[in-house]
């Protein structure tokens, strides 16, 4: 089983992203790499919902490749996303499954102070557990 490494800090800062966009959900891109079966973040990049509805996102052209180019200029890769389900539960919606596509992406989903953590691979999202950062 996966794990994902996430500083406290950038998990409060989700959160508050996620209650700031209310009442829409919130978007970004989460750059970092992964080491063995670990996920290690170590940054985000809050993007531009564009989606039409408030309850679905899609992240800005434009946010994707600042966000791609910033992390290979740290020397990380994107790999994963996080957004917020302002009504719903911290868990990939109907939506996320249909939207869902790029193997072993990371997706971090918040819905009020929770945040959990899937990975998706071959069609569906696995829970993935947490970790204590190194």
């Amino acid at each position: 089983m996966k794990s994902v490494a996430l500083p406290e800090v950038l998990r409060r800062q989700i959160l508050e992203e996620a209650r700031a966009a209310l009442p829409g959900e919130c978007c970004g891109l989460v750059e970092g790499f992964l080491e063995s079966d670990a996920y290690r973040v170590t940054a985000l990049h809050p993007a531009r919902n564009l989606a039409a509805k408030p309850d679905r996102f899609e992240i800005a052209s434009e946010d994707h490749f600042q966000a791609f180019k910033a992390a290979r200029a740290g020397g990380h890769s994107l790999i994963g996303c996080y957004h917020s389900h302002p009504n719903g539960r911290a868990e990939p919606s109907a939506a996320d499954k249909a939207g869902g596509g790029e193997e072993n992406f990371l997706w971090l989903i918040a819905a009020g102070e929770s945040l959990q953590a899937f990975v998706y691979r071959r069609g569906e999202f696995s829970a993935v557990g947490w970790m204590t950062p190194a």
